[in-house]
């Protein structure tokens, strides 16, 4: 089998000199038996077709080739000392190119220790979302738990329109449309400028915990107040941004949404790395907190209903002969955003095993290369929102982001006890 990277594999796929991965880490108590650790990887690489496959840059659009013969899915295993070391191995990983012939796109790193271990995935962004990426895990723990059980393969699409309905209609009118957008994109990109203005892979990242007493209480005031937690995230930390960068600030957010809730084909258990997104901002008419989140929410379920992704699709492969330039504006632009939110909600993966624990889990990181890097990734595990702050020196630093953390943890907290709207 042999397919072109779709557009949205093909941006996050950057290059083949560029290395965009995502790194998704658990903290785990107990024994974990290497060789039932080695049968799960490779009974998780029989089933996902991506996990068989290298990417061939040798013609003018790099493709996706399957490989059987392909070696197993490598294991890195590294002495854990202490709880921050997962982070440290992370960094690693983010540089690291899946360009080896005869390695599969993704491996595992084990942070090896008497009392706990963290197992990290990685895989390339252009192969996976977060959605994948969870169930990779979901998979890997119970493998591991049970490795008697199969896991079903499945066929990978071959072209986008494996993925549109049976009764979607291509005529001559939307190849038509797809060709003048295509020429309009073309004319936008010869105007922008797309120097490249972040070299340095300095990438870096916060992670740090709600209490569970706290995340409760945030649930409950959620739903009290009408709104959900990923509006109140958003608001929370577009305030926190409003208070560090002053008027430098956007009071934007982009959120991907997943895929799957539209496109049948792609099952909850198949991988795959697009997502749609919706730019959100806040109403500068409103003051009250949960105002502006009832809003935002209102303003995300209107965008998401709009959303006709069928035709996104196949007017996405008209893109094809601008994506290195669309690559190379994100790599130049500040955009118009403060950070992209991507919520994963909480994690439907099981915490006790017959031999171990999933103490925690760390959510997804990745270290973008793009001008604008800033990435907000939340999870719940174990009743604990856990956050992800990712960014990049050169356009935000360590310190104006633990600024931001700091203001939007208070803005958050400070919120969680107002009297309920009637």
């Amino acid at each position: 089998m042999k397919r072109r990277l779709i557009l949205g594999e093909r941006i996050m796929h950057v290059d083949a000199k560029t290395p965009l991965n995502c790194v998704f880490g658990a903290k785990v108590s107990g024994y974990i038996d290497d060789v039932k650790l080695n049968t799960a990887l490779l009974k998780i690489q029989h089933k996902h077709p991506l996990l068989r496959m290298k990417i061939d840059h040798s013609g003018k659009d790099p493709y996706f080739v399957l490989n059987e013969q392909m070696a197993k899915i490598p294991v890195r295993i590294v002495t854990r000392m202490g709880d921050y070391d997962w982070q440290k191995e992370s960094k690693k990983e983010w540089y690291k190119l899946f360009d080896q012939e005869d390695l599969p796109l993704a491996r595992l790193v084990w942070l090896k220790g008497d009392t706990f271990s963290d197992l990290l995935l990685v895989l390339p962004h252009c192969i996976c979302d977060g959605t994948t990426i969870l169930n990779l895990m979901r998979e890997l723990m119970s493998l591991i738990d049970h490795p008697e059980q199969e896991l079903p393969s499945y066929a990978s699409f071959s072209s986008v329109r494996d993925l549109l309905p049976a009764d979607f209609m291509h005529n001559r009118i939307s190849h038509f449309k797809g060709k003048v957008f295509s020429a309009i994109s073309k004319l936008f990109f010869l105007f922008k400028s797309t120097k490249y203005k972040n070299i340095e892979q300095n990438n870096y990242v916060l992670n740090w915990k709600f209490s569970e007493a706290h995340t409760q209480a945030l649930q409950l005031q959620c739903k009290a107040e009408k709104t959900s937690i990923h509006a109140a995230l958003c608001i929370a930390f577009l305030e926190g941004f409003k208070t560090v960068k002053a008027e430098k600030a956007h009071g934007k957010v982009i959120s991907p949404v997943d895929i799957r809730r539209f496109v049948p084909v792609i099952k909850k258990d198949t991988m795959f790395a697009f997502a749609p997104i919706a730019e959100l901002k806040i109403d500068p008419t409103i003051s009250d907190f949960w105002d502006k989140a009832r809003k935002l929410k209102a303003d995300l379920e209107e965008k998401i209903a709009e959303m006709k992704v069928f035709d996104l699709l196949n007017m996405s492969e008209y893109f094809h002969s601008s994506v290195n330039k669309m690559v190379s504006f994100l790599k130049s632009t500040e955009g118009s955003h403060d950070v992209t939110l991507s919520n994963m909600g909480r994690l439907d993966i099981p915490a006790v095993y017959q031999d171990f624990k999933i103490e925690t889990i760390y959510s997804p990181t990745v270290a973008f290369p793009w001008r604008n890097a800033n990435t907000l990734v939340v999870s719940s595990f174990n009743n604990q929102l856990d956050f992800s702050f990712l960014s990049n020196a050169s356009f935000l630093t360590e310190f104006e982001a633990w600024q931001i953390k700091t203001e939007a943890m208070i803005v958050l907290t400070n919120h969680l006890n107002k009297p309920v709207h009637a």
